[in-house]
């Protein structure tokens, strides 16, 4: 997996209108508690593609996908993004306010992206499959 390290290179992504809005207040409010991963949301968020309701590609990660993806070398895991108060790692439901649930947010099969981990790592994340919201 060849990760991207510099952030004018990382992968197009697309977020609907009402998910930018509703992502973005939450990462304001979250930035006194989060401030990592409320950064690191702003950030994917400020360079998305925008587009309407119900104009998101399909293969795209939103909030509810299930996502089939890789870190570095590890096995491949599969969670359902969530927002915060739906989260449940033991379900396999990752919050859009953790450092992989902001770096899966609206890439598509094939993309990878390199995030870090609030101790400081880096990680490379390879989307591998997704399922639309249910």
């Amino acid at each position: 997996m060849q990760p991207t390290s510099n952030p004018d290179t990382y992968p197009d992504i697309v977020v609907s209108a009402s998910a930018y809005d509703r992502l973005s207040d939450m990462a304001a409010a979250a930035s006194a508690r989060s401030p990592h991963v409320a950064r690191q949301l702003l950030r994917e968020l400020d360079r998305a593609t925008i587009v309407s309701d119900g104009a998101v590609p399909a293969g795209i990660v939103q909030i509810g996908s299930t996502v089939r993806y890789q870190t570095d070398d590890a096995e491949p895991r599969e969670v359902r993004l969530t927002l915060p108060i739906d989260a449940d790692i033991a379900k396999g439901a990752v919050s859009i306010l953790t450092p992989v649930g902001a770096a899966l947010l609206g890439l598509s099969e094939g993309q990878a992206i390199e995030f870090v981990a609030p101790q400081g790592e880096r990680h490379s994340l390879r989307v591998l499959a997704v399922r639309p919201p249910a």
